[in-house]
């Protein structure tokens, strides 16, 4: 989850242009100010999409060949002879600037990772050498978001409420080029909220976490498409997280992230985004916290520092397309009803380190 500086403003709404839901769950809420349309794509093949090439925009490349190992019980595949094969999470910083001398490691070279038990021997923090992602930030219900979060986490935290009524989620697409997992792509839909046992303010606490480049929020949905990450983010950092097919694809002009039901293998959510121009090469340190509950009933947060490299934002409705069906994400989303998109960032190059979580 990522934002930054969000102006208070009306919440104007229009019904949804995009309504194919006909499940049990309720009809999409008449809330709408961005720009939303059918994109026409040919759905792909599950298998090929659960290819890693296709962190890359590439779903065409051959398969990489895999070896199976073993996490807290899982069978895992992994990429045979790939960072995490050899290395378990702890490569050395001379292999990596070895096999992707491309890639600043200066900031990497000032952290410390350490031996940690998260269900299974790994280190801390994870390092996420070479990236990209989209994230749009929009208005919610704010008694759904509320509905969504554990009593145990809201003593804690609350979803951040701009207006009367009106909470934010934030979606954000992610494309780890190369990092101590392989390569995988990840879907994030985060409920934005306070500090722990903070204040809210409104807009106001908004603008100050903002100003300090420093988010909270709580992770509704976070598939990803290797069961490396799966496993890894489920039994390790308590994320909801499944394996589906996600194309994160780039144009001239454009991010293209298609989103497969993990059950039909058909097109469940299509997000476009427009490729901004005049880039800030500025760097940028962005820490995102999230809470959640471990498999023990008790309150942990984690958290990831981004070092942004090449980024820039935008307020425009016109630079994001959100395309909704009637798959289980899509049916999902509409649930939350969703209003005006408030924030739009484009983050073609970043690195990040996620760090364990421990009890809050």
């Amino acid at each position: 989850m990522a934002c930054a500086q969000i102006p208070a403003m009306g919440d104007r709404t229009h019904p949804w242009l995009t309504d194919q839901t006909g499940t049990a769950f309720n009809p999409p809420y008449p809330y709408r100010q961005m720009t939303i349309r059918n994109l026409a794509f040919t759905g792909a093949i599950l298998s090929a999409a659960l290819n890693p090439a296709w962190a890359d925009g590439t779903p065409d490349a051959t398969p990489s060949p895999t070896t199976t190992i073993d996490i807290a019980g899982h069978q895992v595949p992994v990429v045979k002879g790939g960072l995490y094969d050899r290395y378990r999470s702890n490569p050395p910083l001379a292999v990596i600037e070895a096999e992707a001398p491309d890639v600043d490691l200066s900031w990497f070279k000032a952290l410390k990772k350490e031996k940690v038990d998260i269900g299974f021997e790994s280190y801390s923090p994870n390092f996420y050498y070479k990236n990209s992602r989209v994230t749009a930030i929009f208005t919610a219900d704010l008694d759904r978001l509320r509905e969504l979060m554990p009593a145990q986490i809201l003593q804690k935290v609350q979803p951040l409420q701009v207006w009367p009524g009106r909470g934010l989620v934030a979606l954000t697409a992610y494309a780890y080029h190369y990092c101590d997992n392989d390569s995988y792509n990840e879907i994030g839909l985060s409920i934005i909220t306070t500090r722990p046992d903070g204040a809210s303010f409104g807009p106001l606490t908004l603008m100050s976490q903002a100003m300090s480049n420093d988010f909270w929020g709580y992770v509704l949905k976070l598939p990803v498409n290797t069961e490396l990450a799966r496993v890894r983010g489920v039994v390790g950092y308590n994320l909801p997280k499944w394996v589906t097919g996600i194309q994160y694809r780039e144009t001239d002009s454009s991010v293209i992230v298609e989103i497969l039901d993990a059950e039909t293998g058909n097109v469940d959510v299509t997000l476009e985004t427009r490729k901004l121009d005049k880039l800030s090469s500025k760097v940028s340190m962005v820490t995102n916290s999230f809470t959640n509950i471990d498999q023990q009933g008790q309150l942990t947060t984690g958290h990831a520092t981004s070092r942004q490299l090449a980024h820039a934002s935008s307020s425009s409705a016109e630079a994001v397309n959100l395309s909704l069906t009637d798959g289980s994400l899509s049916t999902f989303i509409k649930t939350l009803k969703l209003g005006k998109m408030l924030k739009y960032e484009y983050v073609p190059e970043f690195q990040s380190a996620l760090y364990a979580p421990g009890p809050l």
